[in-house]
C-alpha cells in the first residue's frame, strides 16, 4: 500500500475544508459483529495514513446497526452502519420517518458461512436438507408431517456420523441467521420436499409453508447464539459434539482448533465462494449517511479508502484476512465517489 499517496491526498483534503464546522471530528460506525475485523483494520490502518483521527468502530449486530444509523441526522448518530445482510424496508422506512433521506448502500466484498466442529471431531458432509432435517421443528416423512425427533445426524442421513445432534447457530439479530434461514434452511426445506407439503396443507400459502420451514426445534438442539463467534467458538470446545456456523474468515482465523464441513460436496473457500461454486455466500455492506458527508471530518475519505484497490481488492490486508474481493469493485468505487445514494430495494 502506498502511504505517502494516501498521506498527501489527506493533506489536501483537509486544507482545503479546514474550515469545516463539526462538532464531532471522528467516523463512528456500529453493527455487524462479521464486518467489525475488516472494519476495525481499516479504521487503524486510516488513523495511520491519514490526518483525521482513527474511527470509532462498534458491534451490536447488522440490525442494531442499521437501526442506529436511522435514529436521525446530527453529531449523536452514528455515520456508517455495517451490515452482513441487506437492509431492509423496514430500516429504510424508520430512517425516513427520521428524516434520514439519503443512504449510500456499499459492498465491500463477500464471505461466506460454514460450518465448523472440533478439529479432532468426526468428518462432515452437509446438505441443507440435513441441516432443516436436523432443526426444523416440523419434518416430512413419508409424506406425513411430524414434529422432528431427530437425536443423531445418522437419523438424519445414514451417510453421516451418528453423533448427537447439537447445533449452535446464529441468533436472530445477526446478519448471518438471515443467510442460515434463507441459503440453509429454506434451501433444505425445499431440497427435501417438505415445503411442497407444507403449501399443500396450508392451502398453497407459501408464507405459511416458509414459517414452517423456518421454525426450529426448541428441545435445546438447536441453540441460538447472540454473541460474536468467539462465543460459539468457546461453546465447541466445551461441546466436543457439537457444530457451529461461522463466517468463513472467522473459521480461517482458527483452523488449529476447528474442522469444517463440505456443504453440497464443496469446501468453503476464497476460491470456492469467489467462484459461486460454494452454495452459502453473502455479500457484505456498509451503509453510509450522506446527510454527514460534507460534516463529519474524514467520512468520505475513510468510505474510499475502505473500497480502494489497496485496501478491498485481491492483493489487499482485507482478502488476507478471508474477505473475498468484490469483482465489480470499480463500480463501488464510482458509487461512492459520486456518493450516489441507493434507490428503491429491488
Amino acid at each position: 500500500m502506498n502511504t505517502a499517496k494516501f498521506t498527501v491526498s489527506a493533506i489536501a483534503i483537509i486544507a482545503a475544508s479546514a474550515t469545516a464546522a463539526a462538532a464531532r471530528d471522528n467516523v463512528q460506525t456500529a453493527g455487524s459483529s462479521t464486518v467489525l475485523p475488516y472494519a476495525t483494520i481499516v479504521a487503524e490502518a486510516f488513523g495511520e495514513n491519514f490526518d483525521f483521527p482513527t474511527p470509532v468502530v462498534e458491534s451490536g449486530g447488522s440490525g442494531a446497526g442499521r437501526k442506529k444509523l436511522c435514529e436521525g441526522v446530527g453529531e449523536n448518530t452514528i455515520d456508517i452502519a455495517n451490515s452482513s445482510s441487506r437492509i431492509k424496508q423496514s430500516d429504510i422506512d424508520l430512517c425516513a420517518e427520521n428524516g434520514v433521506t439519503e443512504i449510500m448502500e456499499v459492498r465491500i466484498g463477500y464471505d461466506g458461512i460454514v460450518f465448523a466442529s472440533d478439529i479432532d471431531g468426526a468428518d462432515f458432509a452437509f446438505t441443507p436438507a440435513d441441516w432443516f432435517n436436523a432443526l426444523a421443528k416440523d419434518i416430512v416423512v413419508d409424506g406425513e408431517v411430524k414434529a422432528n425427533d431427530n437425536a443423531t445426524w445418522a437419523d438424519v442421513n445414514a451417510d453421516l456420523p451418528a453423533q448427537e445432534i447439537l447445533a449452535f447457530v446464529p441468533g436472530t439479530k445477526h446478519g448471518t441467521r438471515e443467510v442460515f434461514d434463507e441459503k440453509v434452511i429454506l434451501a433444505g426445506c425445499e431440497e427435501s420436499g417438505a415445503m411442497e407439503v407444507f403449501a399443500e396443507q396450508n392451502g398453497g400459502d407459501e408464507d405459511k409453508a416458509e414459517e414452517m420451514c423456518t421454525a426450529l426445534r426448541t428441545d435445546g438442539v438447536s441453540v441460538d447464539i447472540d454473541g460474536d463467534y468467539t462465543e460459539t467458538l468457546a461453546r465447541i470446545d466445551a461441546n466436543k459434539n457439537a457444530i457451529g456456523v461461522f463466517g468463513l474468515s472467522f473459521y480461517e482465523n482458527n483452523m488449529d482448533k476447528l474442522k469444517v464441513a463440505t456443504m453440497s460436496g464443496v469446501t468453503p473457500s476464497t476460491e470456492s465462494i469467489a467462484s459461486g461454486e460454494y452454495p452459502v455466500s453473502r455479500p457484505l455492506f456498509f451503509y453510509v449517511k450522506n446527510a454527514h458527508l460534507d460534516v463529519i471530518p474524514g467520512l468520505q475519505e475513510y468510505i474510499e479508502f475502505f473500497v480502494s484497490d489497496d485496501i478491498a481488492g485481491p492483493n489487499g490486508p482485507l482478502a488476507s484476512y478471508g474477505l473475498v474481493s468484490d469483482p465489480e469493485l470499480a463500480a463501488t468505487q464510482e458509487m461512492v465517489a459520486n456518493r450516489t445514494p441507493m434507490g428503491p430495494l429491488e
